[in-house]
């Protein structure tokens, strides 16, 4: 059975050829997609770097047992771990909000009532020009008086909740 195996998928090295490869591509594509669905699918959507971070090392991880370049079964186990170790520290965030806060950051006020957060702006080096952008796209408004709060989310976005009009 095991010879069979490696007949199919070819050694673990450079020396596999092309429909070896194709065959670990066809593998490694349908367990990539089983991961994501089992463990979240966050890691390829914009969020924090916790999550892409594993979709990182995911792509390299695979695309090196694709190619030969590392052991197929061994490189298999190592993804599974490591998507249940995603799944298990953002079990441990949702549960721990300082843990979650380590490792997915936290929100960040640009402005408040009106007024921009100077100091939290010059920590995240979101300049005005970048803030005004974001108004006109996201919020079409024009004024950082028009804000009732912004965000720096943890994603990276900025959500902006503008101010009731009277």
């Amino acid at each position: 059975m095991e010879e069979t195996f490696r007949h199919i998928i070819g050694p673990d090295s450079n020396a596999i050829n092309w429909w070896q490869m194709s065959i670990r591509g066809i593998i490694i594509f349908c367990l990539a997609i089983a991961l994501v669905r089992v463990g979240d699918r966050r890691v390829f959507s914009k969020n924090a770097a916790f999550d892409i971070v594993l979709g990182i090392i995911l792509g390299s991880i695979l695309s090196r047992t694709i190619t030969g370049n590392s052991p197929f079964i061994p490189t298999l186990i190592t993804t599974i771990v490591l998507v249940a170790l995603h799944w298990l520290f953002a079990w441990i965030a949702k549960h721990n909000h300082t843990f979650g806060k380590l490792i997915k950051g936290e929100k960040l006020a640009m402005i408040k009532e009106g007024r921009l957060q100077e100091d939290n702006m010059k920590k995240a080096n979101i300049t005005i020009h970048d803030l005004h952008e974001i108004l006109r796209l996201d919020g079409k408004l024009t004024k950082i008086e028009e804000v009732q709060e912004a965000y720096l989310e943890r994603s990276g976005n900025i959500s902006i909740i503008p101010r009731k009009k009277s």
